[in-house]
């Protein structure tokens, strides 16, 4: 009998093969967890030809528990403030061999809009070729859910707790995406893991640009937030579909895209389906202006960003004056 050589091409085989596994490989996160599926579907428009930083946080956590790991990827973890800064020194290291390997640093919102904001800043200005992705679940969740710049008001936390003083996190949740597009950077987004197919073109979109690029996927936490792991992708839609959210594409600092809202929702459909803001539909007036300046907000997103596709003729101004009468200082 003779024997049967045959051909295994191993470029193939890598193609194929998933980036970031589940749990039969190390992969811990909570039923639901809405970063670690953002995780994959990153890794799966990334493609094998790719070098990952990531900031200390859940998502490294619960994919590198010793001795294993969910990546397959190169991956480096960093400190929670310098995940930007081991990117743009892998990239540029690759840029002195002449490789092209793309890289992507990650963070999430702690250090991202926090801790690593300076690291973060400063490889933007410089222009490193990196995509920096930030996995938004808006709080601490790695270290006991406390509060971030990134908490949306009135969401109550373990270090913003509701109660008689106070209705939650007093501030606005910072405009992350705008700061971002003050860099003139070529290409920023938002997007949610509601919407995989989104996901996934705009990884592969800002991965294909030259220079720097950032990403903001929002990713809900049925711990943080207190809703059942099942309902992850419906909580993550009506963010979306209420305006609290915007899907958006800014290049050079300039809005580019808006996914529209053809029929929005009313803030309360989703704030109701999450315990940290169980407080707010309490029998208290405090409450119900809580409420309405939520609406306030959502409302003031959908016009700064058309996402009624109306056009600015069609804004309306109440919105964006009561932001602006309330401004920052919270009751």
């Amino acid at each position: 009998m003779s024997e049967t050589t045959v051909d295994i091409d191993i470029a193939a085989l890598r193609r194929k093969q998933p980036r970031f596994r589940g749990i039969e490989a190390g992969h811990r996160a909570c039923l639901g967890c809405g970063q670690a599926l953002a995780a994959r579907l990153m890794t799966e428009a990334a493609g094998p030809d790719v070098t990952l930083t990531n900031a200390t946080g859940c998502l490294e956590v619960f994919t590198t528990p010793w001795p294993e790991s969910a990546w397959r990827v190169p991956w480096m973890h960093s400190l929670f403030e310098n995940s930007a800064a081991i990117a743009a020194g892998v990239e540029a290291a690759y840029k002195m061999q002449g490789r092209k390997t793309k890289v992507i640093a990650m963070g999430g919102d702690g250090s991202t809009f926090d801790i690593g904001f300076q690291a973060l800043s400063g490889a933007l200005e410089r222009g490193h070729n990196m995509l920096y992705i930030c996995y938004d679940n808006e709080a601490y969740m790695n270290t006991g859910i406390q509060r971030s710049s990134s908490t949306p008001h009135a969401a109550t936390t373990t270090t913003s707790p509701a109660g008689k003083a106070r209705m939650g996190k007093r501030h606005l949740k910072k405009d992350i995406i705008t700061i971002i597009a003050a860099h003139h950077i070529p290409y920023a987004a938002t997007t949610s893991v509601a919407y995989p197919s989104d996901v996934r073109k705009k990884v592969r979109r800002a991965m294909a640009i030259e220079g720097p690029t950032f990403l903001l996927i929002h990713a809900p936490c049925p711990l943080g937030w207190g809703h059942e792991g099942n309902l992850t992708i419906e909580v993550a839609r009506l963010a979306v579909q209420t305006g609290l959210f915007p899907i958006i594409e800014l290049e050079r600092g300039q809005l580019a895209n808006a996914m529209p809202i053809r029929d929005p929702r009313p803030v309360t459909d989703y704030l109701k389906v999450q315990n940290r803001f169980r407080h707010l539909f309490a029998d208290d007036l405090r409450a119900k202006e809580e409420l309405e300046h939520l609406q306030a907000l959502a409302d003031y997103n959908m016009e700064t960003y058309d996402l009624r596709g109306e056009g600015p003729d069609a804004m309306d101004t109440e919105a964006a004056d009561t932001v602006k009468r309330r401004g920052t200082r919270w009751a």
